[in-house]
């Protein structure tokens, strides 16, 4: 799988390091050629200098031929142009846009570009934190819709099964970590005190989902 990345700051070469480690091809590219010493040496993809929108830097890095690309750079306009390119004239597969503006992002995801709006993002889990929601919310999914949640099982939960927990169309159990590992459950795996859950539940059913576990 090939994945091009326009933009080396933090998130766009902690991105690389991490498709690297799971053995995809990574090329990155950038306007500053010192940027690529943020992915050290054992970065293996190839590394390309120029803008992320210009065809023939985009050629270069493999367009053609690509099986995602993530537009990350400091600039919004920069990166809805590039990743626009990418869907439209390209028909790259996945595509996504970081955006600042969370206004801008949510007017192009209606738009259909994959947007990701780091401020929005970190606004509502700080939020969260200063509230001591008892439910670790660690992603939402469309405009803050569904929640992906983690919690850790509580006393009124051991001993009970997936399918105690689940509600059709409200609370979905998806995973289950337990003793260092993480894996997908049945609806009659039981809950063990330590189990640290992974939902996705639907915004408007949490207060249900605390009655469930006893917070409420």
């Amino acid at each position: 799988m090939l994945t091009i990345i326009v933009g080396c700051g933090r998130m766009g070469s902690g991105l690389a390091h991490i498709l690297n480690m799971q053995g995809q091809t990574v090329h990155i590219i950038d306007t500053d050629p010192t940027a690529f010493e943020r992915l050290g040496a054992s970065f293996r993809g190839q590394k390309i200098v120029g803008v992320g929108y210009d065809r023939d830097v985009l050629v270069k890095a493999g367009i053609e031929h690509a099986d995602a690309l993530a537009a990350l750079t400091p600039s919004d306009e920069v990166n809805v142009v590039t990743a626009r390119v990418a869907s439209m004239v390209y028909r790259v597969p996945r595509v996504v846009a970081r955006l600042y503006d969370p206004l801008k992002a949510e007017i192009y995801k209606r738009l259909g570009l994959n947007t990701i709006a780091p401020v929005t993002w970190g606004v509502n889990r700080i939020a969260d934190v200063l509230n001591y929601s008892p439910l670790n919310t660690v992603y939402s999914l469309g405009t803050g819709e569904v929640d992906v949640i983690e919690i850790e099982v509580t006393p009124q939960l051991e001993g009970r099964a997936v399918k105690d927990l689940n509600v059709p169309t409200e609370i979905t159990v998806v995973a289950v970590s337990r003793g260092g590992r993480t894996f997908l459950p049945t609806t009659g795996t039981v809950f063990m005190a330590g189990d640290i859950l992974h939902l996705v539940v639907q915004a408007a059913s949490a207060d249900k989902l605390k009655a469930m576990l006893g917070l409420s």
